[in-house]
């Protein structure tokens, strides 16, 4: 029964979340219900943990949102949900973060300073130059990413919080607690024993701004302003051979030239050699498929190394390595062996030390004075290949790095994976294909290993031979017993610390693990895999994977790759794909192009059933549109949420029972349509469509308000007897109804106004049900439409007399098709009674309409 005490004289929005947010964490509404569950009934949820550095955007409300109606729904059927929440805060962005925002950087070589204090406090730190931020040591450097992040996550759970998620923050994770470090390396560790994960040296994708090592997933193409320069290299015979290059600093690199076979202008040099311009060096010239006739003078020059393509061409051709670029990004003081004339050491010797762009330039001046340079250099606009959190231009270095198999050199695996890929129930399904996509284009294995230092270290030591140089191929890995473990600071087995870099002694690995590495096992951090075995077998394999479709790449793919290595098999069954926020231009919204909007002023103007009612109308893979001037569909979220309490409260007043029998049919119809409503709203969440449920959940509501609740509301005021009664419960039911299709989205209105009239949570109560409404229902749907039409046209009948609604009617008449006439009849008191109507008449026509309005008194 209501309780019209607990009903406010005004609802309103304002102050809910904080209400209801303090409520739902006292009473553990959310909590995972573990020691009652089974696996049948669990909904286990492998959530995005949002990198804890920065802040939160637009973005993550957006794709947040849609999982949370996810978990409420499948909460609201019955489901036991887990639903955690992580944070990514181990990587180069927290130690760029902390790099600005205490205005230090961190230097292993320095001793570790107890008690240290950072150069500033509280601020961005932005102003402070790279060279003018204090060096700290490793250890010391840690501390402060530990501090940051803590912080960080702490408004970014409050946020949450406001934002209404229904996770279970008791199940949180953070991926360089201890219990990350475990599960990461102990992964890795099985990794090795199965020969799944290996050291090489071998060229690297290079930042030389971070000075760390780069994925093939953590690229992107950026286009760039540069030159093609028509260079000559010279033949035994006397004549030349021309090529066009973006980058003549590598010219002493350059190992071969290369055409395509098919190429009949190059055929006659295959197998003869030519001499590189400036440097004087003797290469071959060979063939290779992967030479573009088409481009430039289709010859072009193989260095050691330019791009991926170099890498392919030197693998696969056995060509030597002539590498110049060092890992701070400036040419090497040493010359290559090959450059053995004095005069090409001499110019070599004005390239040592210049960064890549002052080398291109001095090599350009040498070549011009050579007479080897033909013409001018062109400009060209063309993709250059970038870390995608960096700032400049990739180099190639030879490095000794860890690697993953991930398929790219095993056929076996790629379909093995590309299967566990089709087992998926993708949403929407057409995100499959980027996936395989992605498989299908993997050119080597995954690099793991990062030289960086707020990460999950690689459990791994060197033994050191007599003369104190590591033993590579003999790496001592780290016992499950040791885990966690940071080989920097901690003794190899069978070692003391004073054999640390002594001969015979070891060394620690000092790189850690890409961040990927650590978030692809999401699924057993949550879980517990191999710390609460009772847990992990309960909710993996995981019910579904949510995410935004630019990590497909990343964060999906070394999910299911780490997932096929270690249990062989699909980490979830179904896998639901956001689509982007793009601004009022169409154009993604990112921090680099400056067009991020940050939620938390959004949430305190709005409300946060407004902006998620925002957030659940796009669908799934779907990119949607925000203006943060005019967030329209906000708006409409807010009105519908305030609507949803008025109506609650004006329903709530009405005396009578929600059980009561529902006789008239026109309230009976309204159950019908509801039920349909419902079956409808429940297949699309059930297909993970739930802005299709939001649409036909919204769009009954406003019939309802506008017609239905109109249409019966002198009835439902009138004096007690069955036709009141039916009224009532007909309204009461809906009502109940229709808070429950809304709590998903609007958790913070819904869950007031069912507190009005309700002990307990509306979103631990029971999803509502067609069999709720059949037996109420029989009259079918029909009647609700037609009289709602009459009503429509009653209304237009006294607008157009520039009437009030207000104003009785002495006659009306309703004309319909026979078929309609004979139902409206059944909804004659209503109408007459709504419509203010003395004398209602019907008649028969071809199409519905109200005609011969005669007004009781004159119109003004």
């Amino acid at each position: 029964m209501t309780d019209t005490a607990r009903i406010p004289e005004k609802p309103a929005l304002e102050g809910l979340e904080t209400k209801w947010g303090g409520v739902w964490e006292d009473r553990g509404t959310y909590r995972f219900d573990r020691d009652s569950a089974t696996r049948e009934c669990i909904y286990s949820i492998d959530t995005p943990p949002p990198t804890a550095s920065g802040s939160l955007h637009i973005g993550h409300v957006f794709s947040y949102t849609h999982t949370d109606v996810v978990a409420r729904f499948q909460r609201m059927r019955g489901k036991h949900v887990f639903y955690p929440m992580g944070w990514d805060d181990n990587g180069l962005p927290t130690e760029r973060r902390v790099q600005n925002y205490y205005g230090v950087r961190c230097d292993p070589t320095l001793p570790y300073e107890a008690g240290f204090t950072p150069p500033f406090e509280g601020g961005e730190g932005k102003s402070v130059k790279a060279a003018d931020q204090v060096p700290i040591s490793r250890r010391n450097f840690i501390e402060l990413c530990e501090r940051l992040t803590v912080e960080d996550e702490q408004q970014f759970e409050a946020l949450w919080r406001s934002l209404g998620l229904s996770v279970d923050w008791t199940q949180s994770y953070r991926t360089i607690a201890d219990e990350a470090l475990f599960t990461s390396q102990l992964a890795f560790i099985r990794n090795v024993e199965r020969g799944e994960a290996y050291q090489a040296l071998a060229p690297t994708l290079w930042d030389v701004t971070f000075r760390t090592a780069v994925a093939q997933a953590e690229l992107e193409d950026r286009e760039q302003p540069g030159h093609y320069h028509r260079v000559a290299f010279q033949r035994p015979d006397g004549g030349t051979v021309e090529i066009e290059t973006s980058r003549p600093e590598l010219l002493p690199a350059c190992v071969a030239l290369v055409a395509h076979p098919d190429d009949e202008r190059y055929q006659p040099l295959f197998g003869t050699t030519v001499t590189t311009p400036v440097f004087g060096v003797e290469v071959p010239v060979v063939a290779h498929h992967l030479a573009q006739k088409d481009k430039g003078t289709g010859i072009a020059m193989i260095c050691t190394f330019g791009d991926v393509t170099d890498v392919v061409w030197w693998r696969e051709l056995q060509l030597p390595n002539r590498a110049i670029i060092g890992f701070d990004g400036r040419i090497i003081a040493e010359a290559p062996e090959a450059i053995t004339s004095e005069a090409g050491r001499e110019a070599y010797a004005q390239l040592a030390g210049k960064t890549t762009f002052s080398a291109k330039q001095a090599v350009v001046e040498l070549l011009r004075a050579s007479g080897e340079l033909l013409g001018e250099p062109k400009a060209i606009t063309h993709p250059v290949k970038f870390f995608e959190k960096g700032d400049r231009p990739l180099e190639i270095v030879s490095t000794r790095q860890w690697y993953i198999v991930n398929g790219a050199r095993d056929e076996d695996l790629k379909e093995r994976l590309l299967g566990r890929g089709r087992e998926i129930d993708w949403h929407p399904d057409f995100m499959r294909v980027r996936y395989e996509n992605w498989v299908g284009g993997l050119s080597g294995d995954w690099l793991v290993s990062r030289q960086r230092f707020f990460g999950v270290p690689i459990p791994v030591w060197y033994p050191l031979d007599a003369d104190g140089n590591p033993r590579f191929d003999e790496p001592i890995v780290a016992s499950r017993e040791q885990l966690p473990v940071d080989p920097s600071s901690t003794p190899a087995p069978g070692f003391d610390e004073a054999q640390r870099g002594a001969p015979a002694g070891f060394i620690g690995e000092h790189d850690v693990m890409d961040t990927w590495a650590t978030s692809s096992l999401t699924p057993q951090l949550a879980g517990g895999w191999e710390r609460d075995p009772e847990l992990f077998e309960l909710v993996f394999p995981y019910s579904l994977r949510p995410q935004g479709q630019d990590i497909i790449r990343t964060w999906l793919f070394s999910t299911a790759l780490r997932a096929e290595l270690e249990h062989g098999a699909a980490p979830w069954s179904n896998a639901s794909i956001s689509g982007f926020i793009v601004d009022p231009d169409r154009k993604k919204m990112s921090k680099s192009k400056g067009n991020v909007v940050t939620p938390a002023g959004l949430l305190e103007q709005h409300g946060s059933d407004a902006v998620r009612y925002w957030a659940a109308s796009s669908r799934l893979g779907t990119d949607a549109a925000f203006d943060p001037q005019n967030p329209t569909q906000v708006k409409i979220g807010r009105r519908l949420a305030i609507k949803v309490l008025n109506a609650a409260k004006f329903i709530l007043t009405f005396e009578g029972d929600a059980d009561a029998p529902v006789t008239e049919p026109v309230d009976r119809s309204m159950l019908a349509a509801l039920e349909t409503v419902v079956q409808q709203a429940t297949k699309a969440l059930e297909g993970y469509d739930h802005a299709r449920a939001l649409e036909l959940s919204e769009t009954f509501f406003w019939t309802f308000c506008d017609d239905y609740l109109e249409l019966v509301k002198e009835r439902a005021y009138g004096e007690q007897s069955a036709e009141q009664a039916s009224a009532v419960a007909a309204l009461k039911t809906a009502l109940s109804v229709l808070l429950r299709l809304f709590a998903p989205v609007i958790p913070f209105a819904t869950e007031e106004a069912w507190s009005w009239s309700n002990e307990g949570s509306v979103h631990t109560a029971n999803w509502p049900a067609a069999e709720e409404l059949a037996a109420r229902g029989e009259a079918g749907v029909e009647l609700l439409e037609l009289a709602s039409l009459a009503l429509t046209g009653i209304r237009r009948a006294k607008t157009d007399a520039k009437a009030s609604q207000k104003t009785p009617v002495s006659r009306a008449v309703i004309a319909a098709p026979a078929d309609a006439v004979a139902l409206l009849e059944a909804a004659a008191g209503d109408l007459r009674a709504v419509g203010r109507i003395d004398t209602l008449e019907f008649a028969s026509a071809e199409a519905l309409e109200v005609r011969d309005v005669e007004l009781a008194t004159p119109a003004e």
